[in-house]
């Protein structure tokens, strides 16, 4: 496919950077470092050879004189070379070193310090619909996702198939992460249900037949591997009875399904609009990540059954995201923004649809999906589609036609 220019930033010394499998981190760097000495922890012979002698990094970097920058695919492979970049980097400051992964767990669990504060940690995200342009499709994106890897590939759908299992095999299973590999097939078929719902332990701990404690060590399995991630109800000053559990997201909506199960009984739209969700989320965390974590993220839901999707808190923005697989939005789709909106005032409120009318409805601005993804980029605001310059004292549209 077309070379595509990506959001990522370039931290000016060492740093880590961390994401799921095929979603680009050796392409960009290789792009960004191209005179750059690779070590491929992905090649058995190198990594035994480091992993029988860490020490013969020191060599490899002594006997590159060369070199400013040295990128390390796969380090949580050798958690043991951390200590010797540490050491080089101590004696070398002018040198840098770019160390990538698809999990931070091993590293976290052999002990080491993460070079002790001296290298960023950034992480890399499947494609953005800005980063892609012209050539991202909302359609598209809800079927097969966007994971670079998959979209370079023809057969889209068997190349999905084959990324998971490529996961099962060499991340869970050549790590010794688990014991039953038939297990947590389970568990990610049943988890694949909590997929943009609450997350409850139990209820796939019943389903798969395995205590909740394996449960909960199989989720932070998936969120050490950067697989999917939780996402936490929002409680700042909070007048209702909020839920307790957060709700739950595979990483990308390839990902969620391919790993879903569908029958007969299944309704395409249940499943379409938790795609949909998870898209949003994934570009609303990207978004957040590359700018640098201005943003926190969390959901709202009272027992009482009212939900807003996401809400986005920080210095600079305060709003409250609703998202509806729908093509005309009604006025009691915004029951639940309009009940946030009683206890917070001051936030922006944002409905985002499948149809192609923007509307400011009741003063929330309804506004399409695609075009809102297209328009989301680091570093800027939340797209306000025109609408965060009227002045409090202007009337509101009832309605608003693009």
């Amino acid at each position: 496919m077309t070379k595509v220019s990506r959001f990522l930033s370039c931290p000016e010394k060492s740093f880590f950077l961390f994401g799921p499998r095929g979603t680009g981190k050796s392409s960009w760097l290789q792009t960004r470092f191209p005179d750059a000495l690779f070590l491929d922890l992905l090649s058995y012979d190198l990594s035994r050879q480091l992993l029988a002698r860490p020490e013969r990094l020191r060599e490899i970097v002594e006997g590159n004189a060369d070199k400013q920058t040295f990128v390390i695919d796969e380090v949580q492979r050798a958690p043991t070379l951390l200590d010797v970049v540490h050491q080089v980097i101590e004696q070398h400051p002018d040198l840098r070193f770019v160390l990538t992964g698809s999990s931070a767990r091993k590293l976290k669990r052999s002990g080491v310090d993460l070079l002790a504060g001296r290298a960023v940690m950034t992480t890399c995200h499947p494609f953005m619909a800005a980063e892609l342009g012209s050539a991202f499709s909302l359609e598209a994106s809800l079927a097969e996702g966007l994971i670079p890897l998959v979209l370079a590939a023809t057969d889209r759908r068997s190349v999905l198939r084959t990324y998971l299992d490529l996961y099962l095999r060499e991340e869970i299973q050549m790590e010794g992460l688990v014991r039953n590999l038939g297990a947590f097939s389970r568990f990610l078929e049943a988890a694949s249900f909590s997929h943009a719902s609450l997350l409850s332990a139990s209820e796939i701990a019943r389903e798969c037949e395995v205590s909740r404690t394996t449960v909960e060590g199989y989720l932070a399995i998936l969120e050490d591997l950067l697989i999917a991630s939780r996402l936490p109800i929002f409680s700042k000053r909070a007048k209702r009875q909020l839920v307790a559990h957060d709700k739950f997201y595979f990483f990308d909506a390839g990902v969620f399904r391919t790993l879903r199960p569908t029958g007969p009984l299944d309704r395409p739209q249940e499943i379409d609009g938790a795609a949909l969700e998870g898209l949003v989320f994934h570009h609303l965390r990207s978004w957040n990540d590359y700018s640098g974590n201005h943003q926190t993220l969390h959901f709202w839901r009272t027992r009482a059954g009212l939900e807003v999707d996401f809400i986005v808190y920080g210095a600079s923005e305060f709003a409250a995201i609703e998202v509806k697989n729908a093509a005309r939005i009604q006025s009691s789709d915004l029951s639940s923004l309009r009940a946030f909106r009683d206890e917070y005032p001051e936030a922006r409120l944002i409905l985002l649809h499948r149809g192609k009318e923007q509307a400011l409805m009741d003063g929330v601005l309804c506004v399409p999906c695609d075009r809102f993804l297209r328009q989301l980029k680091p570093n800027s605001p939340l797209p306000d589609i025109g609408w965060r310059n009227r002045k409090a004292t202007e009337p509101v549209p009832k309605r608003c036609r693009s």
